[in-house]
């Protein structure tokens, strides 16, 4: 039997993580971001040329998560303007024949290097680009990165899961409270549905007259047949039971949360039908204003 230790806490589905580091020169950044979905749904954005993070990045996520759509994006920048600077040659060597060949002919001193350099295309000057190596490095620390913003996700779910962990234990006592108010309620009893029924064929009658006491003890026998909830009380019982039992195992539980609710809410529908005194339909409409709470919170279960 699983004991404390061991049970991983229900989790939300909705939740907000962010990573950063950096490799030499990059920096580089992760931003999760995840809401309810049916199963798991990963979307990923890499700039170019990490695309083979992609792979590594879906096999992480589907071993700490079960549920959720989860947006990703992968962002790299370079701290400092980083540049290559180069001469071009054969522009500068004919740039200094020219200058040579005009001062003899003119009788001028020849230019300077320091005006020849300044030469439009003479200097020729471009951003460093990223090369293969720094695309592995980065790659290689992103993983880890990647890891790191996982488990501030799990984090943040599993701390939302907590609250809406109190949340449903509220309504799942609530829904007990109704269900022990309805086994308790004099109306259901026959003897109660007997005299209800004698009242109104009397005042149907307009008159005072006895009745037969076995024909109105077999309608009251009846009515009270019709109007039994026993097996329904039984079954929300059970379903209330079986709920606290999926929130205290914790994990993704939140389909078989959901299963349980339209089960509550079919109960709840029954026991008003059944209904056969105000006060009972009272708790029925009570009981289906709390099964529909207790389905809309589980809708971000993990």
């Amino acid at each position: 039997m699983p004991t404390a230790k061991d049970v991983t806490p229900i989790a939300s589905m909705t939740g907000f993580a962010r990573a950063q580091g950096a490799t030499g020169p990059w920096r580089w950044s992760w931003e999760l971001r995840s809401v309810n979905a049916k199963g798991l749904d990963l979307r990923l954005r890499f700039p170019p040329g990490f695309d083979a993070l992609e792979a590594a990045a879906r096999a992480a996520a589907g071993r700490r998560l079960a549920r959720g759509s989860v947006s990703g994006t992968f962002q790299v920048t370079r701290e400092s303007a980083a540049v290559a600077v180069s001469v071009n040659q054969p522009a500068l060597e004919a740039l200094v024949s020219a200058a040579r060949a005009a001062a003899e002919r003119f009788g001028l001193p020849a230019p300077g290097i320091d005006a020849l350099m300044g030469v439009k295309g003479v200097i020729e000057v471009a951003e460093a680009e990223q090369t293969a190596e720094d695309v592995a490095r980065i790659a290689s620390d992103a993983q880890d990165g990647f890891e790191a913003a996982l488990g501030a996700l799990q984090e943040m779910r599993a701390g939302e899961g907590t609250a809406l962990a109190v949340v449903l234990r509220e309504r799942l006592d609530a829904m007990s409270g109704l269900v022990a108010a309805a086994e308790a309620l004099p109306d259901r009893q026959a003897d109660a549905i007997k005299g209800r029924l004698r009242d109104q064929v009397q005042a149907l009658l307009g008159t005072g007259a006895p009745l037969d006491p076995d024909r109105l003890h077999q309608e009251a026998a009846l009515l009270a047949a019709k109007a039994d909830i026993r097996e329904e009380l039984d079954r929300l019982h059970a379903h209330i039971a079986a709920a606290r039992a999926l929130l205290d195992a914790g994990g993704p539980v939140g389909r078989k949360l959901d299963f349980l609710s339209q089960e509550f809410n079919r109960e709840a529908n029954t026991v008003c039908s059944k209904a056969n005194a105000v006060a009972l339909t009272q708790i029925g409409l009570d009981l289906k204003l709390l099964v529909d709470q207790f389905r809309e919170q589980i809708q971000n279960i993990e």
